[in-house]
């Protein structure tokens, strides 16, 4: 089967790739699991079991400091490779490096040994909670997009929540050390060998999406951003999500900020109910509650944003997530403690994996991996940075209630920083405006020369770009011919192939020349393209893929 025929077997959507798709949430759900085993004995036993004294609240902190930094860079590091390795290849190398994390746990003389198997901990988060993601987003539809992340976000922090409780029961019953390397080992090995034996890259279904949206009538006009080169550099992509475009920017301030409540979660919800005589079975019981209402109303939110919109639940849930935090302080008892972490769990799942899908709509496809992953740089940063400011607000405060107030201030900023900069993402709600239709030039038009080179009878993409040809000769009166051979030069051009002026036009997947990469060449000869050209080059995909299906 050539390559052509292989990608217009590729369909998107949640059923038409179910079984990927639960494979994918199994994935995500172990992801979980694995950072949801440090959450509730680690911290509870930071004193009695590694020796850190009472009260040093930056030592304390050191270690979700270090995977925060570790995570966030490995975040942005996952989506470039992705888009050269691909998803799969990433996925195990993360399952790989979670390996020694256990046993460093299990064997630690002290907390630095913690701090180091934190920091591989990031590793692992980095790549594998990446890649799930972005797996879905490349196997669903646009309209899909919403209620695909809400899926991986509940099954990941329902894992988060499952493990919490579990490592509590295993401590308490086989001490927290054997506890935490049998659960920590099960989890990983087993996730490890399901990836080896039966996930699928997703990334041919990422390079088909373009013309699939041609192909299917897609009526959706994402407002992605203006002036992207056709193959964007690392720095261009990361500059553009981290502050070159005001409506990324927002997300991404929004996106660390919120990870403050996790790190307060993680490191100082143990620590202060354990102060007030909750046992370590309790502890996990109170803040699963956070993750398990979290996990579950995401199945809701993500769904819900899809018909909503990204913008109002976003804002809306960093006020409540924040509101939540407060809440901890104002009461007593395993109920009002429940119940305030139940408050932030549903502000979370509120802004959790709607900020995602706001930074997936207004990516394109050839480039979204990298967005993705510039975010989630910035979004888990936010650990470190969120747990310095913790051990800083609790120091100045000599109480741990001040890392509370910290938190809750900084959500209540930040949302006001999304409303004010950001808006909503929806290419439905909010489509892009289409481009009106170029002015007659005032000064002679650049020659147009266009060539093809075919296989003799042209076939797959040798007939596509002849269409192309024609298309050019239309709109743009081009003159066009087609050769027929089937030699290659050395630098490998040859059928099939496009040329514009003497020139081969580059596909920017690698495989076939889209109609963006055709308006590309155009640009770079300082031609201009007619307002009827891209629906006419669109068509001419629509016409490949429905042969190809026929």
């Amino acid at each position: 089967m050539s390559e052509t025929d292989h990608r217009a077997d590729i369909r998107h959507g949640i059923r038409a790739n179910l079984g990927q798709f639960l494979h994918q949430l199994l994935q995500v759900l172990l992801v979980g699991m694995t950072i949801g085993m440090t959450r509730t004995v680690v911290p509870a036993l930071a004193e009695s079991e590694f020796g850190v004294p009472r009260g040093s609240f930056a030592l304390l902190v050191a270690f979700v400091v270090g995977f925060g930094f570790v995570k966030g860079t490995l975040n942005f590091v996952a989506g470039r490779l992705a888009e050269s390795w691909g998803r799969r290849r990433v996925l195990l190398l993360g399952w790989v490096t979670a390996i020694p994390i256990p046993l460093l746990i299990y064997f630690a003389p002290s907390w630095d040994w913690i701090v180091v198997a934190t920091l591989l901990l990031g590793v692992n988060q980095g790549f594998t909670w990446s890649m799930t993601q972005t797996a879905k987003l490349d196997l669903t539809r646009p309209d899909q997009r919403g209620l695909a992340i809400g899926f991986n976000e509940f099954s990941g922090y329902i894992g988060v929540a499952i493990a919490g409780v579990v490592t509590g029961y295993l401590a308490a019953e086989l001490g927290p050390r054997s506890g935490l390397l049998i659960f920590g080992l099960t989890v990983i090995g087993l996730a490890t060998l399901l990836t080896a034996l039966f996930v699928k890259d997703t990334l041919p279904w990422a390079r088909k999406e373009k013309p699939m949206a041609a192909a299917s009538g897609e009526t959706l006009h994402p407002r992605y951003p203006a002036g992207v080169s056709a193959k964007p550099s690392t720095r261009e992509i990361f500059t553009l999500v981290s502050w070159r475009d005001r409506r990324f920017f927002a997300l991404c301030q929004a996106g660390l900020v919120e990870k403050f409540v996790d790190a307060l979660v993680w490191v100082f919800y143990p620590v202060y109910l354990y102060e007030k005589g909750v046992s370590l079975p309790g502890i996990g019981w109170i803040v699963g509650v956070y993750g398990f209402t979290w996990g579950a109303a995401q199945l809701a939110t993500g769904r819900l944003s899809d018909t909503w919109g990204r913008q109002k639940l976003n804002v809306s849930g960093m006020w409540v997530c924040g509101a939540g935090v407060a809440l901890m302080l104002f009461g007593e008892g395993r109920a009002w403690w429940s119940m305030s972490a139940a408050v932030s769990g549903l502000g979370m799942a509120m802004l959790y994996p709607n900020l995602s899908a706001a930074v997936a709509d207004i990516s394109a496809p050839h480039w979204r991996a990298s967005a993705i992953g510039t975010y989630r740089f910035w979004r888990d940063l936010g650990y470190g940075i969120g747990a310095l400011g913790l051990g800083l607000a609790a120091a100045s405060a000599h109480a741990i209630e001040g890392a509370f107030w910290f938190v809750a201030a900084a959500m209540l900023l930040s949302g006001i920083g999304l409303l004010i900069l950001g808006e909503e993402t929806h290419p439905r709600l909010n489509p892009a405006t289409p481009s009106p239709p170029a002015p007659p030039p005032a000064f002679a038009v650049p020659a147009l020369d266009v060539r093809v080179i075919s296989q003799h009878q042209p076939g797959g993409r040798c007939k596509l770009y002849a269409g192309y040809a024609d298309a050019l000769a239309r709109s743009l009166g081009a003159s066009s011919r087609i050769d027929y051979s089937e030699m290659r030069d050395a630098n490998g051009h040859g059928f099939p192939s496009l040329w514009i002026n003497g020139a081969p036009v580059a596909a920017s997947d690698g495989v076939i020349v889209m109609p963006d990469d055709v308006l590309a060449a155009l640009g770079a000869n300082g031609i201009s393209a007619a307002g009827d050209l891209g629906p006419a080059l669109d068509a001419e995909i629509e016409k490949m893929l429905d042969e190809g299906n026929s």
